[in-house]
């Protein structure tokens, strides 16, 4: 990543999350009492006075001993440590010097100066003076500040902006907003690391190891690919638990602002009902779609003929998916991954593809040439002209005579006449039929 970084760390329940949110803008990550919601890295691209930084929340800092699980994320606190240009430490001035912000001090450390202590819950400033306390952790002047109210976030902006490094702005125009998504526990996770050939994300074997839509950018072939690691959807009556609920609205809202989603569906269960939900949510919003079927190894007595028939049988329950790049992958062993990269590269470029009116005219008169549309009532139904008026998703506009009276049939027809003329793989396409206003000739 070419733009700097801010890091959040600190024990469980310090307010890591709602200082991120109160930083990021909005409700981006998930804030609960309890300690140990936020497990993974989550990124927020963030400016303050005109200078712009990837800010990263992380888990909560813990010392069990032989827990994968919090082994896993203290492992993430470190890399976010390692890769920060600025490390902001929060502790609670309402309970004062804890052990373990003290363990958390000698990590930091080798990185002192590029360390900001934020004194957080420091609601009655300026004649609270608790945050003095923490001079002894040996890290410099704590900032008083108060992430639920916003007190103070300025102040602690302005000492983490003094300390970014110069770095040359982003360009936001070839950005891609990619969502992982997919049941829990079919490989989301290890995919995207596998993407980004790193431990980007915690990869446990409990399911639902993911809450948050995480957030994580990747340089590919001159273009940037934000991943959107998300928790895994699951049936609403299945979402009892608060924390649940909300991971499944932060699912849906990656989804409605990709530009591409990958669905990551388990070869050893197939395509479910729930995956299917999940890809038409997706192509119903525009977004681009690519179905990576993972543990592709883990399927046995497969031959070059498994595939092609899975997806024949796939295609049977919704047609859309024949218009969408399926690759078979395994996250562990690193099979075809890469093919993944490219497919959402293309996938993109077919979303954002402009077709010439004339170019469109023509193979419109192609089509209507080989099957005009069905007569009714004895009226011939013409199709004049037609036009492309949109991308992303791909919009074509068809003036008729009579718009009301072409069926269903007759508009797949045209798209896949579409689709077969001009290469728009894994983006939705939309035709729009207008009558033609006034008498007009022909």
């Amino acid at each position: 990543m070419s733009t700097a970084t801010v890091a959040i760390i600190g024990r469980s329940n310090v307010g890591k999350s709602t200082l991120f949110n109160r930083i990021a803008g909005g409700q981006r990550a998930i804030v609960d009492d309890r300690p140990g919601v936020t497990r993974d890295r989550h990124f927020a691209a963030t400016e303050w006075t005109g200078k712009h930084f990837w800010l990263v929340d992380t888990g909560g800092w813990t010392t069990g001993e032989g827990d994968s699980l919090h082994e896993a994320v203290r492992h993430q606190i470190q890399l976010a440590i390692e890769q920060a240009d600025v490390i902001v430490f929060v502790v609670d001035t309402k309970l004062g010097v804890h052990p373990q912000d003290h363990e958390v001090a000698v990590l930091l450390r080798p990185y002192r100066d590029r360390v900001v202590v934020a004194a957080n819950k420091a609601d009655h400033m300026p004649d609270d003076h608790s945050h003095h306390a923490f001079h002894e952790l040996g890290l410099g002047d704590p900032q008083p500040v108060s992430a639920a109210i916003g007190k103070g976030s300025g102040d602690l902006l302005d000492r983490v902006v003094a300390l970014l490094p110069a770095a040359p702005e982003q360009d936001t125009e070839d950005l891609i907003e990619v969502a992982v998504v997919g049941r829990p526990n079919v490989g989301k996770s290890s995919l995207v690391n596998r993407l980004l050939g790193q431990e980007r994300f915690v990869v446990a074997p409990e399911a639902g190891t993911t809450r948050d839509a995480t957030d994580s950018p990747l340089r590919y072939h001159g273009q940037t690919l934000n991943f959107i690691d998300t928790a895994g959807l699951r049936k609403r009556s299945k979402v009892e638990d608060e924390i649940e609920f909300y991971s499944t609205l932060r699912t849906e809202r990656a989804i409605q602002r990709a530009d591409v989603c990958v669905l990551v569906v388990d070869a050893t269960r197939g395509l479910e009902t729930q995956d299917l939900k999940i890809a038409q949510a997706t192509w119903a919003r525009g977004a681009g779609l690519v179905v990576a079927v993972t543990k592709w190894d883990l399927v046995d007595a497969k031959n070059t003929q498994t595939a092609e028939q899975g997806e024949r049988e796939v295609v049977e329950r919704a047609a859309f998916l024949g218009f969408v790049p399926f690759v078979y992958i395994s996250a562990v062993t690193g099979q075809r991954a890469r093919r993944v990269l490219e497919l959402i590269l293309e996938v993109a470029a077919a979303r954002a593809r402009r077709v010439p009116t004339a170019e469109v005219n023509r193979v419109l008169q192609e089509l209507v040439g080989r099957n005009q549309p069905p007569q009714t009532g004895g009226q011939e139904v013409k199709l004049l002209y037609g036009s492309q008026i949109g991308t992303a998703p791909t919009t074509f506009a068809i003036v008729a005579s009579d718009p009301d009276a072409i069926p269903e049939s007759y508009r797949r027809y045209l798209e896949r006449g579409f689709r077969k003329a001009w290469d728009f793989t894994g983006a939705p396409m939309r035709l729009r039929f207008r009558r033609r206003r006034g008498r007009g000739r022909g």
